[in-house]
């Protein structure tokens, strides 16, 4: 089955593992999706505006105050993407998106997409903050909600430790996304 019009749009969230998002767009875009990233201000202080908009091929998405779109949480959300991931999802993500907050431009589009397009989440944090009680149960509530939640490996991590809040690696990911056009 050809991707060609499937729309994913991508959330990066502040992680030291948010380089990897790269790799996942450019999987996608090679395999046919139209990727859109939306990414927040700590994500862009570990990659770049210009390596989101490059693999991606179209403006990045930040703010609420989009000048792409009238409304952007609404068109994104609604009328363009076709499944939504946070890839990495940071423990302030997944914590917010449990709350249901709304004051930033993911958390909009969460609330504006209200479950009609699949939303996956994949955690990435040092082990003591994914087992954390309040990281704990904003994923059981998130996957109350119908969120996907992709597993977090073991494995070794940023800060040096091993155990659990690793990303998923990039090429897992795509498979995830492929499972849900298959």
């Amino acid at each position: 089955m050809s991707n060609t019009n499937k729309n994913i749009l991508i959330y990066v969230s502040g992680s030291i593992s948010c380089f990897k998002s790269c790799s996942l767009i450019s999987l996608l875009t090679k395999d046919g999706f139209d990727v859109r990233v939306a990414a927040s201000r700590d994500a862009l202080k570990f990659v770049g505006k210009a390596s989101f908009e490059g693999l991606s091929h179209h403006k990045l998405h930040t703010d609420m105050f989009d000048d792409e779109f009238e409304i952007p949480h609404i068109e994104l959300a609604q009328k363009w993407a076709d499944l939504i991931i946070a890839y990495p999802a940071s423990a302030d993500c997944i914590n917010r998106l449990a709350c249901g907050l709304a004051d930033d431009l993911f958390g909009a589009i969460c609330l504006a997409n209200n479950y009609k397009k699949p939303l996956l989440i994949a955690p990435a944090m040092n082990t003591q903050m994914f087992l954390h009680p309040s990281v704990q149960e904003s994923l059981k509530k998130l996957k109350g909600w119908k969120t996907v939640i992709l597993e977090s490996p073991q494995g070794h991590l940023a800060c040096g430790e091993s155990g659990q809040g690793r990303l998923l690696e990039p090429e897992d990911a795509f498979n995830k996304i492929k499972e849900y056009f298959a």
